[in-house]
């Protein structure tokens, strides 16, 4: 009888299965050579002396840096490259890419897409870290941002909805999960390529793929969850409260609608963090109903301007934690 395989092990030939797009991913300064990915180190740098094995002979996903000797799997370059400091961080962070439940190990390297068009844009984004939409996200006050669920692309199209034309804009990614943890979607939020800021655009921000009732998650990953889930709107309005709250876990339903519908995960308290306005109301009003019929305790969160990014951006995150600290109703 043979012992089952580790969870990492599952997901090392996970990763190994999809070597090339790890590649890309992770060492976008590389390059494809043969049936290698050739790049500097593995910090990424433009270079040829570290080699990834992309396909056989020999097993994919191994490398081996020349100038040093260093060698590993796939999932040491996504340890380092996303600077996990345990082995739970780093099979969270894989399992993101793999659009895998949290928590699960794959069924194996052939496992379906799931999302189609959505998982492989996810695939093709980078890390937010030092990108023009972690930029984007600062110039809003916004101090927490480098989560899992947020990528960044340097050149994504985007179709203007009143015409045929066409553009390429930087943008940032945001995975949108269920409840198991399964991407089941993106929101792609289009940049401005010379300010921190949003795309002058009709529709600036996109979903594509099945978004309603879901979320995109932010979450502690080398700390156990905190017990209170924020849970909000907007990707900037929930970010806002976790400036303020570090170490808090948090959902972004993306409208008021999916707002309403989200369904909240039993075991934590939920602070819900609701728009001004009739619709913002009548969205945390539904998702407070919701949990009062699961027997889950609840608060809801209101701003003093339109939404908690205005808090932040008009007094910081001190001006957000004593107004709520006052203001907030049960």
């Amino acid at each position: 009888m043979h012992a089952c395989a580790s969870p990492a092990t599952q997901i090392a030939a996970a990763l190994a299965a999809q070597a090339e797009d790890v590649c890309r991913h992770y060492l976008p300064a590389g390059e494809r050579q043969g049936r290698y990915w050739v790049v500097g180190d593995i910090d990424g740098s433009p270079g040829h002396s570290l080699i990834v094995r992309l396909r056989g002979p020999g097993k994919p996903g191994k490398w081996n840096d020349m100038a040093n000797g260093d060698h590993g799997d796939l999932l040491d370059i996504v340890r380092h490259r996303s600077r996990c400091t345990s082995l739970a961080a780093v099979l969270s962070e894989a399992r993101s890419f793999l659009a895998l439940p949290a928590r699960q190990a794959p069924a194996g390297p052939t496992e379906a897409d799931p999302s189609g068009a959505a998982l492989r844009l996810w695939r093709y984004c980078r890390p937010i870290d030092g990108t023009h939409a972690e930029a984007y996200l600062q110039a809003r006050g916004i101090e927490r941002c480098r989560f899992a669920s947020l990528r960044f692309h340097p050149k994504l199209r985007y179709r203007d909805p009143h015409s045929s034309t066409q553009r390429e804009y930087p943008a940032l990614v945001a995975a949108v999960t269920n409840g198991a943890g399964r991407l089941t979607g993106v929101l792609r939020t289009y940049l401005d390529p010379d300010r921190p800021a949003k795309a002058d655009v009709p529709a600036p921000k996109k979903a594509l793929g099945p978004v309603y009732g879901q979320a995109v998650r932010f979450g502690p990953a080398d700390a156990r969850p905190d017990p209170v889930l924020i849970v909000g709107e907007g990707i900037e309005t929930v970010l806002s409260l976790l400036t303020a709250y570090p170490g808090v876990a948090g959902a972004a339903a993306l409208s008021a609608g999916s707002l309403g519908a989200f369904v909240p995960p039993r075991g934590r308290r939920v602070a819900i963090a609701r728009d001004a306005g009739r619709d913002g109301g009548a969205a945390a009003d539904n998702l407070a109903k919701r949990c009062g019929q699961s027997g889950i305790r609840f608060r809801v969160l209101a701003p003093e301007l339109g939404d908690f990014n205005e808090d932040l951006a008009a007094g910081g995150a001190d001006a957000i934690r004593q107004c709520l600290g006052c203001t907030s109703r049960a």
